[in-house]
């Protein structure tokens, strides 16, 4: 049995601000979120992008309650909780399940390399169990070019045979479309979120449910729409039109670029900021970042 996702849709890795002093900025980072809902996109915080695994467990509940204490819709936050130590991992979910998050995005641990498939199951299971709620949601996070622990099909069948009303979807985070389209063929019904805009037409053509994407974060109306009309018959070059913008960002360090952007159309120094080990991105290239999107005509409305 697969449970149905209880999330769909464009989900953004939001970016994470921090000020001068590198502290998450939870009024910064509410403002960002608050524009993102108003453009139809659920909050994916704490992922890669969002430097999640740069932050540490009491940053991350911090800025968790900060957001809903805000007025942010919990239902359409799925913050990222997995991590390297299992105590981290199953804090970080509790807290999200008690403050309402629609679901939490689960990297497997990844220190330890080699892992095999019934060793991250019991990872999973044991988080699962210590959480101890029924309201737990948990979509899986494949992204083994950075983390070097692939999550494979078998592992999926596994958990979702025994958790099939807490393990409902996955990040495929892979950039390997036929990856993905193994996980829609094998597991109907289960939550399969692209990892990049990318691949968002191919994924609902095939039984998807959206997109998790790091350049929602400065092109979310356009991704929603596509989402939203991915039958419509412009939606080839709608996609195309997608793909332009994000080659342009892929040109850079994505997370100093998009930051950059964002800094720049918002006017808003602070956002440029990043933690070490990443580095803000340099002048030069912001200013032929810039004139790149000026060459497409793109600029971000609203922040």
């Amino acid at each position: 049995m697969t449970a149905t996702a209880t999330m769909s849709g464009v989900l953004t890795p939001v970016v994470t601000p921090f000020d001068d002093d590198l502290k998450p900025d939870a009024a910064r980072l509410l403002k960002q979120c608050q524009w993102l809902q108003s453009n139809n996109c659920g909050l994916a915080i704490f992922g890669t992008n969002s430097e999640g695994n740069s932050m540490s467990t009491a940053e991350r509940i911090m800025l968790m309650e900060a957001l809903v204490g805000g007025g942010i819709d919990a239902g359409q936050l799925m913050p990222g909780t997995g991590c390297c130590a299992l105590t981290d991992s199953v804090e970080l979910s509790k807290r999200a399940v008690e403050l309402g998050c629609g679901g939490v995005l689960m990297l497997p641990p990844f220190y330890y390399k080699g892992a095999d498939d019934d060793a991250l199951y019991r990872s999973y299971a044991e988080i699962i169990q210590r959480v101890g709620d029924d309201r737990l949601k948990i979509y899986l996070y494949h992204i083994p070019q950075v983390s070097n622990v692939p999550i494979t099909l078998t592992l999926i069948e596994k958990l979702v045979k025994d958790f099939p009303d807490t393990v409902v979807g996955i990040k495929d985070s892979s950039g390997d479309w036929s990856n993905t389209k193994a996980m829609l063929d094998n597991f109907p019904g289960f939550g399969v979120f692209a990892g990049s805009e990318t691949f968002l037409l191919q994924n609902m053509r095939n039984g998807g449910v959206g997109c998790i994407s790091a350049t929602a974060n400065i092109n979310p109306g356009a991704i929603h729409n596509l989402y939203e009309t991915w039958q419509n018959d412009d939606a080839d070059d709608q996609q195309a039109r997608l793909d332009t913008v994000r080659g342009v960002f892929e040109g850079f360090p994505m997370i100093p670029a998009m930051k950059a952007a964002i800094a720049h159309f918002a006017g808003d120094g602070v956002w440029k900021n990043v933690r070490p080990p990443l580095m803000n991105l340099p002048a030069d290239a912001t200013n032929k970042l810039l004139e790149n999107l000026d060459r497409i005509s793109f600029k971000i409305e609203g922040v």
